[in-house]
């Protein structure tokens, strides 16, 4: 009984001594594993629990197993840092991109300084131009000699024809002087009776009044005068031609006007383009028709008020103005205001009237 109870006791003894070197082994692993597995710490104190009755060498293998849950959920958050970093990239590249759009921003305000400075000296230059063309010195004395010569008789008209032609090759690029040119073709053209030289003076006079024209385009004077001589020479033309040069004739007065909307001459001559498409015959409607989509078409009413219109800024301008502002009140039907008119223009001398104006009343 005795030798059992001393057995037992031993029993007990060896079990408890078993168990404390097992703790004492397991606390001893347990602070390798945590030593080891520092990079791990936070996942392996998180399975301990689980895990914390097994051997070492299940603790190990524990370790392990959780090692490599770490490594992938490392590699989760990894791929999902790398998915984001695209995203971040693409922040930066937009970051660069709006630096490189400001940077060319920059740049093209850069370019266009020296552009907006190109305009500059381009409106330079057309002041310059504007400016060289201004007559002064002996130009400008040939000029107003030549002005005052037009306003002469025919003999006075053909000094100031004369005149220009001489100085033609020495002032023959001057804009101012071609159109005076051309003026002065047309004062010989009404100076002389020869059928021949009319002819001439009026195709030279429209060549130098077209010169003019391509030498400068926003002058009043050389679209007036190349209308004047265009209605000249379509004098020798075919209906065909006479048609076309009509065409062409109102263009310029219209820009004439645009540019000069006091020059009565202009508006004599616009009221003579409107009376005569007004009247055309029946042969003259159907050649218009056949030539132009829209053939012209104008009423004796537009004739009349571009008559009255010269008569107003100008009075007493021109005999041939008023005797045609008596035509159209008699072919409208006011007899009493074509009698009034007709003895205005009556009492008025002839050599008072314009000479273009007599010319296309012949």
């Amino acid at each position: 009984m005795y030798v059992e109870c001393l057995f037992a006791a031993l029993c007990r003894k060896g079990v408890e001594d078993s168990q404390r070197a097992r703790r004492r082994r397991h606390i001893i692993s347990h602070r390798e594993r945590t030593d080891s597995m520092s990079s791990s710490s936070i996942y392996f104190s998180a399975s301990q629990g689980v895990y914390g009755g097994e051997t070492s060498e299940g603790g190990y293998s524990t370790a392990n197993a959780e090692s490599d849950y770490t490594d992938r959920d490392t590699d989760r958050e990894t791929d999902k840092e790398a998915d984001r970093e695209p995203e971040e990239e693409s922040d930066e590249d937009k970051s660069c991109a709006t630096t490189l759009t400001l940077r060319q921003e920059d740049s093209q305000e850069e370019g266009e300084e020296p552009q907006e400075e190109d305009e500059d000296n381009d409106d330079e230059e057309e002041m310059l131009e504007v400016m060289a063309e201004v007559p002064s010195g002996e130009l400008a004395l040939l000029l107003a000699q030549s002005d005052i010569l037009h306003t002469g008789d025919a003999r006075l008209k053909a000094e100031g024809f004369h005149l220009l032609l001489a100085n033609k090759l020495q002032y023959g690029d001057s804009r101012e002087f071609l159109w005076r040119l051309a003026r002065a073709y047309s004062d010989m053209y009404d100076s002389t009776e020869d059928k021949q030289e009319k002819k001439s003076y009026a195709e030279q006079g429209r060549e130098e009044a077209e010169f003019a024209l391509k030498k400068n385009g926003l002058n009043a004077e050389c679209h007036k005068w190349f209308a004047v001589l265009t209605g000249l020479t379509s004098q020798y033309e075919t209906m065909h031609s006479k048609l076309k040069s009509s065409h062409i004739l109102k263009e310029h007065l219209d820009r004439a006007i645009a540019l000069r909307d006091d020059d009565p001459l202009c508006f004599y001559l616009l009221g003579r383009w409107c009376y005569e498409v007004s009247t055309l015959g029946w042969l003259e409607r159907k050649a218009a028709a056949a030539l132009y989509d829209k053939p012209p078409t104008s009423t004796l009413d537009d004739a009349l008020g571009n008559f009255l219109k010269a008569e107003e800024l100008n009075p007493g301008f021109s005999k041939t103005v008023r005797l045609y502002i008596a035509k159209c009140h008699k072919e409208l039907g006011n007899v009493s205001e074509a009698k009034n008119w007709a003895l205005l223009a009556l009492k008025m001398p002839s050599v008072h009237s314009s000479q273009a104006t007599q010319s296309h009343a012949k």
